[in-house]
């Protein structure tokens, strides 16, 4: 066996091999601050260089660690105990002088994250997001486990074969700003899992408040092991690094922006542990050419008044009908604008341009951005290979606008361009959304607004995740993640 020595120091210039035959030279940074202890990571994927201290390592371990034992008691917790931390949960939530203690501090981290210029549109803990969170809660109390349950029997002479369901094991978690994250990924809990979080600086202290408020007293009240849900205590991108690079988790998931998801991903990956990743979104919405202005209009309006994964980002319309379309789905957008106080922001396919009123181009209109009210030109024209760039707007609508031949035109560039997440088809022709269904490789597929791609509206189940298909589609399972999806088989045999 070859002879293993620790890292002491890096001197600048250092060249790392991985992948087998590539090499990468490890930035000034990374060898500056590296310490004795610390640990470097090349992602194979992109031959990034990441630098996480030995503090950040430890911590994730420990907290996977108190996860592991929690692990092992809950295999002996009836289900009953169970169903009660979600009671008990949700009542807590409920508890306005709780609510009020979450809602004060979520103000604290809303203030800090706009002061840097972030994005708070998932950040802010409001009253909707409180009575989401208390649903998707309750939505558990009832619903049945997989844990235990024989899923299927095959009978031989003497003896049989039964497949089992049961808990997969540790669910790490990675989001940043989206405190209800908190609440709906307990639901692995439901099938026996335990679950540690990690979760950015925007909304970390809103998580710690919910912990502390209502989660935490819900476990111990339930008679359920503290660690079953465990929260990384460190908003530093190097403890969610070391997390998923943990091979002790079960299931790496994590939500958030596309290269960050990217990074996460392939750490987990190299570590053996299978992802669930959700990243980049943004949906297609194709008009047939005997789609009607209405139908068209309903479509992009009820698609647009938020800014989430399965927003509507980019449309395409039929050339022949550009004249009446094109128009509609303007006035389409601008409306969504309104219901927000806001304009619209267009994104025109070059060759395209002339499709679209001139002034567009030339008209000055606030957007709102994540660093505040900026002013730009309301309609750009970008290359056509940009199709797939998810627009990420606060209150401004901002799609993309393609003109096509025909829908399979349309779905040739979803398929060659997009993230393969969601595709709609505006068409009253069954014959054309059979063949649309076909040719399209989405997981999420509709004939209207785009809004409906979510875990609680389409299933009735708290979400942990949406998954698009952008690199290979799903194995043995949908592309929404929730509680009761997170389970393994056990085989057992028994003679008579």
């Amino acid at each position: 066996m070859s002879e293993v020595e620790k890292l002491q120091t890096f001197e600048k210039g250092t060249r790392i091999l991985f992948g087998g035959d590539r090499l990468v030279r490890v930035p000034d940074d990374v060898a500056e601050r590296f310490a004795p202890g610390d640990s470097v990571v090349v992602v194979e994927a992109t031959g990034e260089v990441l630098l996480i201290p030995a503090g950040e390592r430890d911590i994730a371990e420990a907290a996977v660690a108190r996860a592991h034992e929690a692990f092992a008691d809950l295999s002996a917790a009836p289900d009953e105990a169970i169903s009660r931390f979600f009671q008990l949960f949700a009542g807590r939530l409920a508890d306005d002088a709780v609510w009020q203690e979450v809602a004060r501090v979520n103000a604290q981290d809303v203030a800090d994250a706009e002061q840097r210029g972030r994005s708070t549109t998932r950040l802010v803990a409001s009253e909707k997001m409180r009575r989401d969170m208390i649903d998707g809660l309750r939505g558990w109390v009832s619903a049945p486990s997989r844990r235990g349950q024989v899923l299927e029997t095959v009978e031989h002479d003497g003896w049989k074969v039964e497949l089992v369901g049961a808990a997969l094991g540790v669910v790490a978690f990675v989001f940043e700003g989206r405190p209800n994250v908190l609440a709906d990924a307990t639901g692995v809990l439901r099938g026996g899992n335990s679950v540690v979080f990690r979760i950015g600086r925007d909304a970390l202290a809103t998580a710690r408040a919910i912990m502390e408020q209502a989660l935490t007293p819900a476990l111990r009240e339930a008679g359920l092991p503290e660690g079953s849900v465990v929260l990384v205590e460190s908003a530093a991108h190097a403890a969610g690094w070391a997390l998923f690079g943990n091979g002790r988790l079960s299931l790496a998931v994590a939500r958030g922006s596309g290269p960050a998801v990217a990074t996460l991903g392939a750490l987990a990956q190299q570590a053996g542990v299978p992802v669930s990743l959700h990243g980049t979104g943004g949906a297609w919405s194709v008009a047939g050419e005997d789609a009607s202005a209405e139908a068209l209009d309903a479509a992009i309006f009820d698609s647009l008044d938020r800014k989430v994964c399965n927003t509507l980002n980019t449309l395409c319309l039929p050339r022949a009908r550009a004249a009446e379309l094109v128009p509609a789905a303007l006035a389409s957008l601008e409306r969504a604008g309104a219901r927000l106080d806001q304009a619209y922001k267009l994104h025109v396919v070059r060759g395209d341009e002339d499709a679209v009123p001139s002034e567009l181009f030339e008209r000055e209109v606030r957007v709102r951005r994540a660093e505040g009210d900026v002013t730009e030109r309301q309609a750009e024209p970008i290359d056509e290979a940009r199709l797939g760039h998810e627009w990420e707007w606060e209150q401004t609508p901002e799609v993309t606008l393609k003109l096509v031949a025909d829908m399979d035109e349309a779905v040739d560039l979803f398929n060659r361009h997009s993230p393969q997440f969601v595709g709609s088809l505006i068409s009253p022709d069954p014959a054309a959304h059979a063949r649309f269904y076909a040719r399209i490789n989405a997981p999420f597929v509709c004939n209207a607004e785009t809004r409906w791609v979510d875990g609680q509206k389409a299933l009735s189940k708290p979400e942990l995740g949406l998954s698009n298909w952008q690199w290979g589609r799903l194995f043995g399972r949908g592309g929404i993640l929730s509680g009761d999806s997170v389970y393994t088989i056990r085989t057992r045999a028994t003679r008579s």
